[in-house]
This record gives structure tokens, sequence and C-alpha cells, in this order.
């Protein structure tokens, strides 16, 4: 997932997902939405959930989740809305129409630091 405005809401919109899949969320988070004791406590709450933080070093602007990145069922939506705004107004998520173009973004920001909370 790619998204520089996480909160609390993010996470709990993971909390469901299965103990083998592995999460990596790239922000910047900005605005400090949000903190280290609320993700301890998630991750107290939902020990199965494997989360991860990397840098987006400030290159995207629009939001992305990005499923099964480098095999055949890789998908992309881009998000006109942030994670933690989900539901709270009218937004699109479309599928890109070319995954392609992302390809050398996303190998780049695996690369990127870990964020510090």
């Amino acid at each position: 997932m790619i998204d520089n405005y996480i909160g609390l809401k993010t996470l709990v919109l993971l909390k469901s997902v299965p103990a083998n899949v592995k999460i990596t969320i790239f922000t910047d988070n900005l605005k400090k939405s949000l903190h280290q004791k609320e993700f301890d406590d998630f991750c107290k709450e939902y020990p199965n959930v494997a989360i991860s933080f990397k840098r987006t070093n400030g290159i995207f602007h629009d939001r992305y989740i990005i499923i099964d990145f480098g095999t055949e069922n890789e998908i992309i939506y881009h998000c006109g809305a942030s994670s933690k705004d989900a539901g709270s107004r009218v937004c699109s998520i479309t599928t890109s129409a070319d995954n392609e173009i992302y390809k050398p973004l996303i190998e780049n920001l695996l690369k990127n630091q870990e964020v510090v909370l």
C-alpha cells in the first residue's frame, strides 16, 4: 500500500488479513497521523497481522494498493482517497490498465528505509 497519510483507521482496515499475507505500507507518515504506541497496541491485539513500513521519500502524491507484486496475479489499484478517510466521502478506486509503468517505481520503493513512527 502506498499512502502518505496513514492513521489508526488504516491498521483497523487491515486487521482481518490472513496470517500468511505480508503487508508493506509505503508512507512518510505525514502529519504524524500514526504513532508508535498505536502501532504497538495494534500488534499486541492482532499478532498474526504482519505489517512493515517503508518510506516513500516524497515521490508519491496519489495512493495505491498493490496486490501480489511481481506475480502473474499482480493487481494495482489507484485510490482517490487516503485509507484513513475511506468511507467518509465519495471517492474512486480503479484498477491500473498498465502495471508495467509502476514496476520500476515499486522496485525502488522496496529498497527504501524503514519508517520511524
